[in-house]
């Protein structure tokens, strides 16, 4: 028998008494020709099926794990830290290696809710870490937004503890509400304004049209209808009133937000009445995207970027849109720190 320095007692068993023990070391099976790999893993717990897999490979006798007072395997100490973060939304994974995947468990698509300072704290205490997503990442239905892993075999419960109380302590500031949790998407109906006179003319094929609705669809919205206009103020402000009265939950206009004498758009929608809350982000690309609110109803001109780059300021800001969110100067100024894909 052996006890090392954290308190763990190893000891040699015969393997028909070593049923719900825990395994110390890595046992290897070796077939000739055909397989040579891990049979079981450390910190495995023998059930009574794994006996005649142990005879098969001449182990009669195997080191087993008791654990010293205080201490927690790998497996239980990941499982009790993601079961303090659970919330509305989520489902665990089984522990494995030391990991516990958390996921949604929502049928639609979701954005992350995050609180950082929590996981920075959890992962200052050492031997345990909780890796995330950011907040307001998409999450689709059984994506993965969070993973709990302990670094050693072996770790004093006192640091799963200690991750309880941080994430009991959020809770009681934060009306029970987990640090970690899930907005669900709404299913918008979308009224969809292209502008362009060499579009509205027929001279060239329409590209917004397929690329907006690849990008809503995706997050579970319809655009209900498209609609098209010249590069003429008045007639895109009109369309603009139309397809307000239509009572859709999201107007998005494309086409014509650049510098040029004929790009007419964001003139247009403020033309209209909206209140802008931004025209331009410091995001690229998609930095002549116009954000605002006509009526209460979100409106954005879109730049051409949509058409052709996969991540674009539009696939940042939709999803919290379709989440609820209402969007302010701050969020787009936020936007700039990490919002460099390509120039």
């Amino acid at each position: 028998m052996t006890k090392p320095k954290n308190g763990t007692i190893l000891k040699e068993v015969p393997v028909q008494e070593a049923i719900g023990l825990r395994l110390a070391h890595d046992l290897t099976q070796i077939i000739p020709g055909q397989f040579k790999g891990r049979l079981f893993k450390k910190g495995h717990v023998i059930e009574e099926t794994d006996i005649s897999k142990l005879l098969d490979i001449g182990k009669e006798h195997i080191y087993i794990m008791e654990l010293g007072e205080g201490e927690l395997h790998e497996d239980d100490a990941a499982k009790r830290m993601a079961i303090a973060l659970q919330s509305d939304g989520l489902k665990l994974s089984e522990p494995h290696e030391g990991k516990v995947a958390v996921k949604s468990a929502l049928d639609v698509p979701a954005i992350a809710e995050i609180d950082p300072a929590i996981v920075h704290a959890i992962n200052d205490l050492g031997e345990i870490a909780l890796a995330t997503l950011r907040t307001h990442a998409v999450v689709m239905p059984g994506g993965q937004l969070a993973a709990t892993r302990v670094i050693p075999l072996v770790v004093p419960e006192s640091k799963v503890q200690a991750v309880e109380e941080l994430i009991s302590g959020y809770r009681a500031q934060h009306e029970g509400q987990s640090p970690l949790r899930l907005k669900p998407l709404r299913k918008f109906r979308i009224g969809l304004l292209t502008t362009g006179g060499e579009v509205f003319s027929g001279r060239i094929e329409d590209k917004f049209g397929p690329a907006v609705r690849r990008i809503v669809e995706a997050l579970g919205s319809e655009v209900m209808e498209q609609r098209f206009a010249p590069d003429e103020r008045h007639i895109i402000v009109k369309e603009i009133h139309y397809l307000l009265h239509q009572s859709y939950d999201m107007i998005v206009v494309t086409g014509g937000m650049s510098v040029d004498p004929d790009d007419r758009t964001p003139a247009a929608i403020a033309e209209s009445g909206a209140e802008i809350v931004s025209y331009g982000t410091p995001m690229l690309p998609g930095s002549m995207l116009l954000m605002g609110y006509l009526n209460g109803v979100p409106i954005m001109g879109l730049p051409g970027c949509v058409m052709h780059d996969p991540y674009t300021s539009f696939n940042v800001l939709l999803p919290r849109i379709l989440a609820g969110d209402i969007i302010t100067r701050e969020d787009i100024v936020s936007m700039g720190y990490g919002g460099l894909n390509s120039c």
